[in-house]
């Protein structure tokens, strides 16, 4: 009979006193890591499998696990699991519980495995499943960013750079430009995924084990088609969990960079757009107050979620081989990015479907800043001028319609002739919006032709068309 002051936890027969309170409070995880159960169940259920196959369990034990760690998960799911925080985290929590309900069997299901190798399998699931979820998300995204450009096909605005109006483009190929960005987010984690998916179970402690296993039957039951090919690097390896939380971190920036755009757009300053009243608040002080919170929020979080990436950076950063305590580090941050991002995808998809372009406005703010300057520059280079002169051309008549108070559509062919005589009637044909923007008829450009069939490719990749 143990004494007292005995550790009674699963690895505590080396030890001749207790874990302190404080040590044990300090060192719990099972108040974030329970979110890992239904992997931590599949993971067991498999290697259960795979040692009845290979002999280590019998067939009658192997029922019996199974049928206790089934009743687990629903004791879990029905939230009538005690969770135990002086069992540290989800493994022995569970591993306990079976223990109680089926006595010796569960004591074996241990065999051939540490919680160092069934952790980093956990998360490998929990990440594949989360990746999954992510990139449907993505395209939730997509599709409203599609309709809107479906929508307003042909509406024109200003494009900026320096946050200045440079040229006219469709509202349509902006859209489709976030698209494509949030297209690279889905082709990292869809890549991300390749070393996700890979089985460290089987890797022990750190050097495998000298027991009869089958890996690649575990990894069959579970669906990973690759096996870790060194046990060292299996139970130490975090990459793929850097990797994710920096594709996570990308998507939130992404994410930012939109909803700073709504935030401008909105402002009485561009009325460019409107957001639905159900994504926005107002003042408590200022009744008249229509706040776009939800974009705001989502630039905010993006703090988080790239801090996220850098805790487990820095955690990871002077560990030696092979498994070190400082892992369970990576939980908590991976959790947070998923669920911000997760949430963050979602209201933005809802936001997009209540969101509405003014188009008046927009018309009129092609109207005004010389948009179409760089295509009278052009006009000039067709016509023989060297582009370096052409542009010292052009500058000279944006000049002269500053200081008279004019845009380059005020101005006559007698005064377009002042500055080069090469001008000629077909001129007012490229210093207008909408010809300035058919003109840019160039695969990816901003023509009506181009961006027609970018929307089209687009609507067949999400399987709306």
């Amino acid at each position: 009979m143990k004494n007292k002051t005995e550790s009674n936890k699963p690895w505590g027969g080396r030890f001749t006193e207790a874990t302190a309170s404080s040590a044990e409070a300090f060192s719990a995880s099972i108040h974030f890591d329970m979110r890992l159960y239904r992997h931590d169940i599949a993971g067991s259920k498999a290697h259960a499998k795979m040692l009845a196959k290979v002999g280590l369990i019998s067939g009658s034990e192997l029922e019996q696990i199974l049928a206790g760690l089934t009743e687990i998960e629903a004791e879990i799911e029905s939230n009538t699991f005690v969770f135990r925080p002086e069992l540290e985290d989800i493994h022995m929590n569970i591993e306990k519980v079976l223990v109680e309900k089926v006595g010796q069997a569960g004591e074996k299901l241990h065999t051939a495995r540490s919680r160092n190798d069934q952790v980093t399998l956990d998360m490998r699931l929990y990440l594949r499943e989360e990746s999954q979820h992510i990139i449907g998300l993505l395209s939730d995204l997509q599709k409203g960013f599609v309709q809107l450009a479906r929508e307003y096909l042909g509406l024109i605005m200003p494009g900026y750079t320096h946050m200045q109006r440079a040229q006219p483009v469709l509202l349509s190929h902006h859209m489709l430009a976030y698209f494509e960005m949030f297209n690279r987010d889905k082709e990292r984690l869809s890549d991300c995924l390749k070393r996700i998916n890979v089985l460290p179970l089987g890797s022990g402690a750190l050097a495998g084990t000298s027991l009869p296993i089958d890996r690649d039957f575990v990894a069959r039951e579970l669906g990973f088609p690759k096996v870790s090919a060194n046990s060292m690097d299996a139970v130490s390896d975090r990459d793929f969990i850097v990797e994710f939380l920096a594709a996570c971190g990308l998507i939130q920036i992404h994410l930012s960079r939109l909803s700073e755009e709504l935030v401008l757009w909105t402002s009485q300053e561009f009325s460019f757009a409107a957001i639905a009243d159900r994504y926005c608040t107002g003042s408590s002080i200022m009744p008249q107050k229509k706040n776009p919170d939800m974009p705001e929020l989502i630039r905010g979080k993006s703090g988080r979620v790239v801090g996220n990436l850098i805790t487990v950076l820095t955690v990871l950063k002077g560990l030696p081989m092979t498994y070190n305590r400082d892992l369970q580090e990576d939980k908590e941050p991976v959790f947070d990015t998923v669920d911000t991002v997760s949430q963050s995808l979602t209201v933005m998809s809802e936001l997009l479907s209540g969101l509405s372009f003014n188009r008046e406005t927009l018309k009129h703010a092609t109207e005004t800043g010389f948009m179409t300057a760089t295509d009278l520059a052009e006009y000039l280079v067709l016509k023989n001028i060297p582009f370096r002169q052409a542009h010292g051309i052009v500058g000279k008549a944006v000049a002269f319609c500053i200081k008279n108070s004019k845009e380059l559509t005020d101005l006559t062919l007698k005064e377009l002739q002042g500055f080069s005589d090469v001008i000629a009637e077909d001129v007012f044909g490229v210093l207008g919006a909408e010809g300035s923007v058919n003109s840019r008829n160039t695969s990816g450009g901003t023509a009506i032709a181009q961006v027609t069939k970018a929307l089209e490719r687009a609507e067949t990749d999400l399987g709306i068309r």
